[in-house]
């Protein structure tokens, strides 16, 4: 996977206080990495990092969209992102060494001779987690579910042969699965 210049934040030359950048992510920014569970992504990712003379404060907000499949019906579904993360970049002597100990996530350590910080793992992540894990069609405003009927029909149908053709040997144990 090629590192992109567009996502190195040359941090030398920056004064201490917080410094704001925008990246715009969509389909070709997912090109080099493996395939997704969505798709059309229309992403803006906000970073305010705030520089110290030790460390710099990355603070990232996700707003934006992608296209998903309902995981009740399979409909396409347009799913909107919002989420914030934190990570905190230390400057130390020996980097390779802190980042194998290092026990949090969200602290990373770079080389004090470093002049370039980039972020476009770390853009990947962060939308990628964005994306909430269960996706379903809203209700209409009566609160009845858009999900395609025809499929949720289907479903019930197979659940229902599912229990008529279960081994009656197995029948007295479900007594026991909420135990």
């Amino acid at each position: 996977m090629s590192v992109r210049r567009e996502y190195d934040i040359a941090f030398v030359g920056l004064k201490p206080g917080v410094h704001e950048y925008t990246y715009m992510v969509g389909e070709l920014f997912f090109e080099s990495y493996p395939p997704q569970e969505f798709s059309e992504p229309n992403a803006k990712v906000r970073l305010l990092l705030e520089k110290s003379s030790t460390f710099m404060l990355l603070k990232f907000f996700v707003d934006g969209s992608v296209m998903s499949s309902c995981d009740r019906c399979g409909n396409p579904l347009k799913v909107d992102l919002w989420d914030e993360f934190e990570m905190l970049v230390k400057l130390v002597d020996d980097p390779e060494r802190m980042n194998e100990e290092e026990e949090d996530p969200d602290v990373f350590y770079i080389s004090r001779g470093e002049s370039l910080l980039n972020v476009e793992n770390w853009i990947y992540e962060f939308v990628t987690l964005s994306v909430p894990t269960h996706r379903i069609c809203p209700e209409d405003e009566q609160g009845h579910s858009t999900c395609n009927q025809d499929v949720l029909k289907k479903i019930s149908q197979l659940e229902q042969e599912k229990q008529e053709t279960q081994n009656p040997l197995w029948k007295g144990l479900d007594k026991f699965r909420n135990l």
